[in-house]
């Protein structure tokens, strides 16, 4: 069996190398990364592969002979938003040890001359993670940026939103020659240009801490005349599918985006993909996502039957509408997560017959019907009604061995 070694080679300059990693790398008679990690190796090592591709690399050391020791080397530290926790998945057949390194977390606050342990940590390198909550919310941040997301295109972002006087501190370049930090506010910031690769610590001296609580008020939304998931269903369904804070999360027929919004709300370090294929309802979509600042909402357009094949894997998925698909949408997203917990509301017994159909000769599910009824205060002259609205069903389905 081949030895294969993950290293986490720091932020880039080789001097920061822990010793026990630059061992590793000079008796390996293999060494893959990108060709700025592994220049500096080319001269030691037998053989070179210049990729950091997980389906590439594992094709590279099925095809070599022998079982030669391999090194792979990631940048940073091998558990903090690292190639490494995707690369173990892929190695087959290798023995997989792990060298640690120095992140640009560690690196950067030392640079700082500032702690890190009470950091809130985000990645918005090729993520769209919600930036703007946690800087709201937390006095000090840690962002890795990336692409799209660069530090002036984020700054001018939470300037937008009411937080341009925020301290920002980016880190450009860390280790290398070039290296460059530049402090100033969100504001400032936001008017100049770096690396898209670079770091930021954001320091927030007025956090607001918000409870994690749902079913805001129907009013919160800009509705117009499309449909809407009503603030006390919204509240069940979402009680129901309890996101965590870093889930995957499908919605799909999201209307006015009223569940949307707050499923981004509660996944501030996961993402929410909004399926919807009416345009009014697009446009109120995308309206009601400024009016929140929910940036890890992602608006999908189109059929969600045919869309879903292109979406990240869902670790819950909120069902509000299929027009008319339902069952091929629950294979698809089983197809992809055959653990993915899903919540389906109906307003017809058409659609609550179809899913329990569904679920009938699926053994492994477990599935809870609960039937909302609601009724709304409404002034007569001097006397208070009780105004019934539509009941509706919300299905909650699960692995058997999960708890619902």
């Amino acid at each position: 069996m081949r030895r294969v070694n993950i290293v986490g080679i720091g932020p880039g300059n080789p001097q920061l190398l822990t010793k026990a990693a630059d061992e590793v790398i000079k008796q390996s008679k293999i060494l893959i990364g990108d060709s700025r990690m592994i220049a500096f190796y080319e001269d030691t090592v037998k053989k070179t592969f210049t990729t950091i591709s997980p389906i590439e690399i594992n094709n590279i050391l099925k095809t070599l002979p022998g079982n030669d020791e391999a090194s792979i080397l990631v940048s940073g530290d091998v558990g903090f938003f690292s190639l490494a926790a995707t690369l173990s998945g892929k190695l087959t057949d290798c023995e997989v040890i792990r060298y640690p390194g120095i992140s640009s977390l560690v690196y950067f606050a030392a640079l700082l001359n500032m702690s890190w342990q009470d950091a809130q940590l985000v990645s918005m390198h090729g993520r769209e993670n919600n930036l703007i909550a946690q800087v709201a919310a937390h006095a000090k941040v840690f962002a890795l940026t990336g692409g799209h997301n660069s530090p002036n295109a984020l700054c001018q972002k939470l300037s937008e939103r009411g937080l341009g006087k925020v301290v920002v501190y980016v880190g450009e370049k860390l280790s290398y020659p070039e290296e460059r930090v530049v402090c100033g506010t969100a504001e400032e910031i936001a008017m100049q240009k770096f690396d898209s690769l670079s770091v930021m610590m954001i320091l927030n001296s007025k956090p607001q801490k918000k409870q994690g609580i749902h079913g805001l008020p129907d009013e919160s939304f800009v509705r117009a005349k499309v449909p809407m998931t009503k603030q006390e269903v919204r509240s069940v369904a979402l009680s129901k599918l309890t996101p965590k804070a870093t889930d995957i999360i499908y919605d799909i027929g999201a209307g006015t985006g009223s569940v949307s919004i707050e499923l981004a709300l509660l996944s501030p370090l996961g993402a929410v993909y909004a399926f919807e294929r009416n345009e009014e309802a697009i446009k109120l979509l995308e309206i009601n996502r400024e009016r929140f600042g929910v940036d890890n909402l992602n608006i999908i357009k189109g059929e969600a039957s045919q869309a879903l094949s292109e979406a990240p894997v869902p670790d819950c998925v909120f069902i509000g509408g299929s027009g008319g698909k339902l069952e091929v949408m629950l294979d698809d997203i089983y197809a992809k997560n055959s653990r993915a917990k899903i919540v389906v509301t109906a307003i017809t017994i058409e659609t609550l017959a179809q899913t329990m159909q569904y679920y009938a000769t699926k053994k492994d599910y477990l599935t809870e019907v609960v039937n909302v009824f609601v009724a709304r205060s409404q002034k007569a002259g001097p006397y208070n009604l009780m105004k019934a609205q539509n009941p509706v069903y919300v299905i909650t389905i699960i692995k058997k061995d999960e708890m619902l």
